[in-house]
């Protein structure tokens, strides 16, 4: 993230203890090292931990949230021989140990951490009404993130964190709408109690909408746990001209161009149609394919084909920024939910589609640009037509397995290296880290 030069030394050193705390597994005593008590008992301890949160969250989180199912799902091919990547692609049994599934897990759950410290001491400092309801909502706003981030890739999550090591593990369902009720209840604090000017110039450094990214990140999960009149109400209620943005520097770099293009030696790229099965007509008019996609006429180690990438990560500094969400998956929300509700409403399904394939003007500029849809208008055939859309819309973005799944695509192989799938998992196995600390860990999923 930016360097925020207003916190002094004392400010950025407790934020590298809350960090340093957070991220280990096994705790040891340190005289020296600021206790918790310390950091969040005081307002530039607090702020300096907001920062490392949300820091967390969009260098090391998005690296594990974009990269590890974008394997599993065909969005990108390997291009290294890195066994967790070798893991990823080859898909079957996965080693509980492979570090992207422990990487996604851990990372989220220091997100969690840090989140529940923050509500928990927050409203105990003696600051402004409008910084605590600003400080207790980007927690929550951070924490249902987390949530849902697990929730998208693992069969059970943890939705609480318990320093006993034994975490109790919750369905997916229950987990999204555990994540919603962070955002409601988010929602309701800062409406009674306004986000302050200190706030809004500490935290959110005009790069964050929060109003409209609690809305956006409520639709997305009510969506997910099947609540489809919310999740269209929400949806509803996003500003489209609103933006939110992780924002990277040179010591904080854009961590899918770190994967990509840092140093030349890349370890993943983009599949070529952005990895669908042929089945799936892309407009060659579409603008999301050259906005995501550069040709590149060559095959990885396991022969897929694969293309170079750009979109929100080839800026040669590697501090491009990377949108929270995207405005248009707000519409595509909006389409799938009526047409998954108990009476489908075929018409607002198709004007919200529309929406999508028409646009040329997205903030972002991801502009498909293409004319309206006129094909069949059932719904499993419109179904197939959001889909489509989320796939080209969404790219590497961290919602691929999730759709995957609820959209019904065909189920993996339940041996490894059959590339033909077009996922070659449902569910991670649980990390051994996990594992080996919480006897409530499940079982693992068979694939």
């Amino acid at each position: 993230m930016k360097k925020y030069l207003n916190f002094n030394i004392k400010a950025i050193a407790l934020l590298m203890t809350v960090l340093a705390v957070s991220s280990c597994e096994t705790d040891f005593d340190n005289p020296n090292a600021a206790t918790d008590a310390q950091v969040f008992s005081s307002r530039e301890g607090i702020l300096a931990a907001t920062i490392g949160m949300q820091q967390l969250y969009s260098t090391t989180g998005l690296r594990w949230i974009v990269e590890t199912p974008a394997v599993t799902t065909r969005e990108a091919g390997i291009t290294t021989t890195f066994q967790n990547m070798i893991d990823l692609e080859d898909g079957g049994d996965i080693p509980n140990s492979t570090s992207n599934i422990v990487g996604l897990w851990s990372t989220m759950l220091r997100v969690m951490s840090i989140s529940e410290d923050i509500a928990k001491n927050a409203p105990d400092l003696n600051i402004n009404d409008g910084t605590k309801s600003g400080l207790i909502a980007y927690a929550n706003l951070f924490k249902a993130m987390a949530i849902g981030s697990m929730a998208q890739n693992y069969e059970q999550v943890i939705v609480a964190i318990s320093q006993d090591g034994d975490a109790a593990f919750v369905s997916r369902t229950e987990a999204y709408n555990t994540a919603v009720a962070l955002l409601n209840e988010a929602q309701n604090l800062i409406a009674a109690n306004p986000i302050s000017d200190e706030f809004s110039s500490e935290i959110l450094r005009g790069n964050i909408d929060l109003e409209n990214t609690l809305q956006a990140m409520s639709a997305r999960y009510n969506l997910f746990a099947g609540n489809y009149d919310a999740a269209i109400s929400a949806a509803g209620s996003v500003d489209e001209s609103s933006t939110s943005v992780f924002t990277y520097d040179s010591q904080n770099l854009n961590p899918v161009w770190s994967r990509v293009f840092q140093n030349g030696v890349p370890n993943f790229k983009p599949r070529d149609n952005f990895g669908l099965p042929a089945s799936f007509s892309i407009d060659p008019a579409d603008g999301r394919v050259d906005f995501y996609l550069v040709p590149l006429d060559e095959l990885n180690i396991n022969q897929l084909p694969i293309e170079d990438l750009a979109g929100f990560f080839d800026e040669e500094s590697g501090t491009e920024s990377i949108p929270v969400y995207l405005p248009d998956e707000m519409s595509l929300i909006i389409a799938e939910a009526n047409l998954r509700k108990t009476s489908a409403d075929i018409t607002a399904a198709v004007t919200a589609i529309n929406n999508v394939r028409t646009d040329n003007d997205d903030v972002f500029g991801v502009n498909a640009n293409i004319p309206a849809y006129a094909g069949d208008t059932s719904v499993e055939a419109l179904l197939n037509e959001v889909y489509l859309n989320r796939r080209l819309e969404l790219f590497l973005t961290g919602t691929s397995l999730e759709d995957s799944r609820r959209f019904e695509r065909p189920e993996p192989s339940t041996s490894a290296k059959v590339f033909t799938d077009e996922r070659n998992r449902n569910f991670y196995p649980y990390p051994n880290t996990e594992r080996d600390n919480n006897s409530n860990t499940p079982a693992d999923p068979s694939i």
